[in-house]
């Protein structure tokens, strides 16, 4: 017969700050036992955190979920499809959803698995409920680290959407070194109008100064190989 499942141990340290969590971030649990969903989830409302509970993977696929800020608290031992394998097949499908994962059999293998699929962090049953809050934390810091990152990301790719041919042309030339001389020889033009198509780039790709312009460059990829 399988060992009964535990809840978290009450950690007695004092009432949670409720200023320290994003007010819009949820925290989406999946955990086949139902007391641990409640106790997660009276938890975190302690801390002022949303959650949405889920007793399998398929669940949480086929739920409605908020956007926003949001982590994912998962159990590796499910029925059906693991947390472990879950937590692949996200990573596969590109969804960047932190992954905090709980267990009450966990062993060193699992959670070196899990921490290099990218698990912010590992809890084995029964833990303190602070490690669990500080777990949730840095998950949510890590999502809105790479919420911001995503918007800034789109929003440069935007501007470089902008641009003509003539000034993606100029763009990539100028940015991996030539100088306008060159890049107008490179493109059959004449320098003027090189630098002319260079200003207009920079000013709709709103770089303040040539150092600018390359980072952008470098971060969007102008001119790699495919």
């Amino acid at each position: 017969m399988p060992a009964p499942r535990e809840t978290p141990i009450v950690s007695h340290l004092g009432a949670v700050d409720p200023d320290r969590f994003e007010p819009a971030a949820t925290v989406h649990v999946i955990d086949d036992d139902p007391s641990m969903r409640r106790a997660i989830s009276a938890l975190l409302r302690s801390a002022g955190v949303a959650s949405c509970t889920y007793e399998s993977c398929a669940e949480f696929l086929r739920a409605d979920r908020p956007d926003g800020l949001a982590c994912l608290m998962l159990d590796v031992r499910l029925p059906g499809m693991s947390g472990l394998d879950f937590q692949a097949q996200l990573a596969a499908q590109g969804i960047d959803l932190p992954v905090v994962m709980i267990t009450g059999h966990g062993d060193v293998p699992m959670s070196v698995q899990a921490m290099k699929a990218g698990a912010v962090d590992f809890l084995t049953k029964p833990f303190r409920d602070q490690d669990l809050l500080d777990a949730v934390n840095a998950a949510i810091d890590r999502h809105r680290t790479w919420r911001l990152t995503h918007a800034r990301t789109s929003d440069l790719l935007s501007r470089y959407a902008s641009l003509s041919t003539r000034e993606k042309q100029v763009m990539e030339l100028v940015t991996t070194g030539r100088l306008n001389k060159q890049a107008a020889f490179d493109l059959g033009l004449s320098e003027i109008t090189v630098k002319l198509y260079r200003a207009s780039a920079m000013k709709k790709m709103k770089a303040r100064t040539l150092a600018d312009f390359v980072r952008m460059a470098e971060r969007l990829q102008v001119g790699a190989e495919d």
